[in-house]
């Protein structure tokens, strides 16, 4: 594993650390990310994150990122997460599922190396509970994108640190339109 995938396990393990039982609500984690506190979660469906839907394209971690989500349908949505740098190739993928469950909305995310070996065991991946949505922002636990307009968003993710704190890395978004 490079370093890189080092960095970006070492979020996904704070993300497992951030999910508690489905019967939470929110509480600011980061200054523009929530985590789950306990309380009910908001009610929801896959139309509350419908804006989400298209070719994004922007920066993060210090490379660039593709980004890929279907119009919700069946109560789901699918995404696509790639991360790059046109000079030294792709850092990690990531497939990931919006998907209505019983307790709420919920963000299912499967990583993978440039050889595309699975990060997460076979039947596992890590999951990100909704804590709340508007029109113009959504919230899982530890991950928040924020709407400028029809063609930008701005997406935050907490990511822990090996001094117990979390740092909060921003996600700058494009829609393409080519």
């Amino acid at each position: 594993m490079n370093k890189s995938n080092i960095y970006l396990y070492g979020l996904l393990i704070l993300f497992v650390a951030l999910h508690t039982d489905a019967a939470s609500a929110q509480q600011k984690n980061t200054e523009h990310t929530f985590k789950l506190d306990g309380e009910t979660l908001p009610a929801a469906n896959i139309k509350d994150v419908a804006w989400l839907s298209g070719n994004w394209q922007g920066t993060a971690f210090g490379s660039y990122f593709e980004e890929v989500w279907n119009p919700p349908s069946a109560g789901s949505m699918v995404g696509m997460y790639k991360v790059f740098d046109p000079k030294k190739g792709v850092s990690f993928y990531e497939l990931m599922l919006i998907v209505e469950e019983e307790q709420g909305l919920t963000l299912k995310v499967k990583h993978f190396s440039p050889d595309f070996s699975g990060w997460e065991d076979k039947d596992n991946f890590v999951s990100f509970p909704l804590v709340k949505a508007n029109d113009n922002e959504i919230h899982f636990a530890g991950l928040s994108f924020y709407k400028i307009n029809e063609n930008e968003m701005t997406g935050y993710i907490a990511i822990g640190q090996r001094d117990g704190g979390i740092k909060e890395e921003k996600l700058t978004y494009v829609r393409r339109t080519d």
